[in-house]
């Protein structure tokens, strides 16, 4: 079946009018070709929680070329860090191409199966891949949680028209 509408082209900034919450996931990367054990990561604001209560699931969505996924789906838990509004650099950084640089000067905790949590963040999640889903050139992943750490003392970054704000509440 064809479907037709009168309204224009999507393209990235039409997605950019809605407000996203920014989340870091990271793990543990072992010894090997890429270099000695360490933190690897990625930034992501597709972020979403409540895809399940029980059990309790979040989700989120990966490039079908992110080579920083291919590496982290192999982990065998998953930090999920969402980050704090006064975390905006801090996001840029992870978010850098140069690998090496993503965790310099990072304060991050990491829990016995290697789940990386950045420190800072309003809600940290250590999860396990559930499954994957493929969505056109992106791969929708569905992450149980295991377990979640909340500070209820930050407010999270939201990220909206390109750039980074913080949540002000309506008087």
């Amino acid at each position: 079946m064809t479907h037709t509408t009168t309204l224009s082209p999507v393209d990235r900034s039409a997605f950019a009018v809605f407000p996203s919450g920014v989340a870091a996931l990271a793990a543990t990367r072992p010894s090997g070709p890429d270099g000695p054990s360490g933190p690897d990561g990625m930034v992501v604001s597709s972020f979403t929680v409540g895809a399940s209560f029980d059990p309790p699931m979040v989700t989120f969505s990966a490039r079908d070329d992110s080579a920083t996924w291919a590496r982290l789906r192999e982990a065998p838990t998953l930090g999920v860090s969402v980050l704090a509004a006064d975390q905006g650099e801090l996001c840029r950084r992870l978010s850098s191409r140069t690998r090496s640089a993503r965790f310099a000067d990072v304060e991050f905790t990491t829990t016995p199966d290697g789940a990386v949590l950045v420190t800072g963040a309003p809600l940290r999640l250590e999860c396990v891949v559930h499954r994957e889903v493929p969505a056109g050139d992106h791969v929708v992943v569905i992450l149980q949680v295991l377990g979640a750490e909340v500070d209820g003392s930050a407010s999270p970054l939201v990220y909206h028209d390109t750039a980074f704000h913080s949540l002000q509440p309506i008087a």
